[in-house]
């Protein structure tokens, strides 16, 4: 009852208030203890687990529950409209936080503006298409809540030895999980959805300076999202050696030192 009722009530401005409210408790209050810079990227990760789940869940109803037939050039809904407002209001404080205190990111400030005009166009201009941008938005929400549990993990695995041990067990989760939703499940939606679009049967209700947009977008989101993953496998097993030739290293010091002592023994002895 609740996600039925959300086609009938809150808007862009309404949901955006809640990401804000989110952002600030995180702040002053649940990361109240936290330094710096770690204290700003868990608030922002607070507002995306905030959004993720929630918008996976939202998205995949408004898809599979519509009353009409849906493919990648039907009108939006009222619920795919509502949904997309309430993504376009997290990526909106998302971006404020960056540009505020973070604007050195710039890669994820362009990331953020892009994907707000693809939401915006499909919501305010378009009308069309929802179908194809929620199914995206799915699969790139579906691992935030893995994604922002392994990032407060590592912001605190230097000081929280509790951290540091979920950190090295989600790592190559998060990872494989990561690797199969944007190297492959992304590619195969995208391959569909141009597919579709250059046949030219959206003609006539998508542009095609509409289509043609998001799709440079999103493909150059996808492959952002392979690059950044690529570099964390990249990380992970350089970590991962790192901790074998220390122990190498023990093992060589401890042997070292028993043979030294057995050889001073031997000395003694004689």
């Amino acid at each position: 009852m609740a996600i039925m009722a959300l086609d009938k009530c809150p808007t862009l401005p309404v949901f955006t208030f809640i990401f804000i409210t989110i952002y600030i408790s995180g702040y002053f209050i649940i990361f109240r203890n936290w330094k710096g810079k770690l204290r700003l990227e868990a608030s922002s990760c607070l507002i995306s687990l905030a959004h993720g789940t929630p918008a996976v869940l939202l998205s995949s109803y408004s898809i599979l529950n519509s009353q009409t037939q849906l493919g990648f050039a039907s009108p939006n809904t009222k619920l795919q409209s509502t949904v997309l407002e309430y993504s376009t209001a997290y990526f909106v404080v998302d971006l404020l936080h960056y540009v505020t205190f973070i604007p050195g990111e710039s890669l994820f400030i362009a990331h953020h503006l892009a994907t707000l005009y693809v939401f915006l166009t499909c919501r305010y201009l378009v009308h069309h298409g929802a179908v194809a941008i929620l199914g995206l938005v799915f699969l790139a929400e579906v691992t935030s809540l893995c994604q922002n549990t392994w990032s407060l993990a590592r912001y605190r695995k230097a000081d929280v030895p509790a951290a540091a041990k979920f950190y090295g067990f989600v790592s190559p989760i998060f990872y494989a999980f990561y690797s199969l939703v944007r190297g492959i499940f992304g590619p195969i939606l995208v391959y569909r959805m141009v597919v579709f679009y250059a046949s030219g049967a959206p003609d006539g209700v998508i542009p095609r300076w509409a289509w043609v947009s998001w799709i440079i977008v999103i493909v150059s989101a996808i492959l952002v999202s392979i690059f950044w993953v690529s570099n964390r496998w990249i990380d992970y097993y350089g970590e991962r050696s790192d901790e074998v030739g220390g122990h190498d290293e023990v093992d060589a010091l401890v042997a070292l030192t028993a043979e030294s002592s057995a050889e001073q023994k031997a000395a003694y002895e004689k």
